[in-house]
C-alpha cells in the first residue's frame, strides 16, 4: 500500500493521500465520493445548485456509503442583479440555437441558485449534519457564518484564483486554501466575474500562495495524474484537488454526451466561456461555446440568471438528440482522462504519485 508523507492538514483532513476530488455541482455524486474517502483521499459534493433539504439528503446517501471524511461545497457568489430588458435581448439571441432543437426559449429567466451568502438554511443544516470539511467557491462567507462553521468542529477550505482573494480569505479565518488556476474545469473562482482576470496558472499561483501566506495551499486546475500531483507538492502545496480526471470514471453524473465529448478530440480545445451559466467557466468545445465565441460578454446577464436559459436549451437539445449544449466543464489537462472507477482511479493515482516521489 502507497504511503505518503502525513502533515498538520492531512491529519485535520483525516485523509492519507494528499488527493481532493473537487466538488463537481451536477457531476459528482456520494458515490464517486465515498469511493474517494474510502480510498484515502478527500471526496468532495458540490451542494451549490441544491437547497438545504437536497443537500442533506446526498451527504446522509455518502454516509451510507463511507465512513470517511466529507468535503460539502457552496458558492458563495454575490446574488444576482434582474435585468429584465437584458434578459429578454438574451433569450432573443438564443432564439435561434433553440429553433435548432424544435423548441421555443423559456418566456422569463429566473435566479435559479440560492448564494450561501443568503441561504441559512443550508448554514443550518450544514452545522446540523458536521461534514469534516465545508469548502467556498466564488468569494468569502459571511463572518457568522464562519464562526458558526467553525464553532460546530468544521474544516473550512476556500478557492482563491489571486494572492489578493487568498489574503481576504485567511484574513477571515478560513482553514485552507485551493489555488484554482486558470487551467481548472469549470466555474472561474474569481470574487468579481466582471473584473480584471489575472489568469495565474495553478503553479504559479500555488507557488506565490505559499511564499506570501501562512495557510496550507492545495493545488487545482489542470491535475489529471500522479506526476501532477507530485509537481504540485514539490512546489509547496500540501495536497492536489482534481476534477476532470473523475469526470470519467463511473460513478460520475456526467451523461452519455459529457463523456463521448470528454474522450474525443474536444477535449483538445477547452475554452473559457461565459455564455452558458453568466460567469466565465471552463468547457470541453462544443455547439454552445462555438455559439459563444463572438458574444460580448456585457451582453450576457448575470450569473446564475443566464444558467436558467442554458440550461433550458441544454434540456431542449437533448430531448432532441443534441448533446452539444452542455456545461461540459472541463480542465485542460482533459486528455488525459481515464475512463474506470473512481477507486480505481484513487489506487492508480496513489499508484503513480509514489513513483514519482521517488
Amino acid at each position: 500500500m502507497a504511503t505518503f508523507p502525513s502533515s498538520p492538514l492531512l491529519d485535520m483532513l483525516g485523509i492519507q493521500a494528499p488527493i481532493i476530488q473537487a466538488p463537481m455541482a451536477g457531476v459528482s455524486s456520494p458515490a464517486m465520493a465515498a469511493a474517494v474517502s474510502n480510498h484515502g483521499g478527500l471526496g468532495s459534493l458540490g451542494v451549490g445548485a441544491m437547497d438545504a433539504s437536497q443537500a442533506r439528503e446526498v451527504i446522509r446517501q455518502f454516509r451510507a456509503l463511507s465512513n470517511g471524511p466529507l468535503n460539502v461545497n457552496v458558492f458563495v457568489h454575490k446574488p444576482a442583479h434582474a435585468n429584465p430588458h437584458k434578459e429578454a435581448a438574451w433569450l432573443e439571441q438564443l432564439n435561434a440555437e433553440f429553433e435548432r432543437t424544435g423548441a421555443k426559449p423559456p418566456t422569463v429567466l429566473r435566479e435559479i441558485y440560492t448564494s450561501f451568502l443568503a441561504d441559512d438554511d443550508m448554514l443550518a443544516m450544514l452545522v446540523e449534519e458536521k461534514p469534516q470539511v465545508v469548502s467556498f467557491h466564488f468569494g468569502v462567507p459571511r463572518a457568522d457564518q464562519i464562526a458558526a462553521l467553525h464553532q460546530a468542529g468544521i474544516i473550512l477550505l476556500a478557492s482563491a484564483t489571486t494572492v489578493q482573494e487568498a489574503q481576504l480569505l485567511q484574513a477571515a479565518g478560513v482553514d485552507a486554501l485551493v489555488a484554482q488556476g486558470y487551467e481548472a474545469g469549470g466555474h472561474r473562482g474569481i470574487f468579481d466575474p466582471d473584473g480584471e482576470d489575472s489568469r495565474l496558472g495553478t503553479f504559479a499561483l500555488t507557488r506565490l500562495l505559499v511564499r506570501a501566506l501562512k495557510l496550507p495551499v492545495i493545488a487545482a486546475g489542470g491535475i489529471m495524474d500522479g506526476a501532477g500531483i507530485a509537481a504540485a507538492l514539490k512546489l509547496g502545496a500540501t495536497a492536489a484537488q482534481l476534477g476532470t480526471a473523475f469526470v470519467g470514471t463511473d460513478e460520475s453524473l456526467a451523461d452519455a454526451g459529457f463523456r463521448a465529448l470528454l474522450f474525443s478530440d474536444a477535449a483538445h480545445r477547452t475554452t473559457m466561456t461565459r455564455v452558458i451559466s453568466g460567469r466565465p467557466a471552463r468547457s470541453l468545445a462544443n455547439a454552445f461555446t462555438r455559439w459563444g465565441a463572438d458574444v460580448p460578454e456585457d451582453a450576457v446577464p448575470d450569473y446564475p440568471i443566464t444558467y436558467d436559459a442554458g440550461k433550458a436549451l441544454n434540456a431542449a437539445g437533448k430531448a432532441a438528440g443534441q448533446s452539444g449544449y452542455g456545461a461540459h466543464w472541463a480542465g485542460q489537462g482533459a486528455p488525459l482522462a481515464r475512463a474506470m472507477s473512481a477507486g480505481v482511479l484513487m489506487d492508480v493515482l496513489k499508484g503513480e504519485l509514489e513513483r514519482a516521489l521517488g
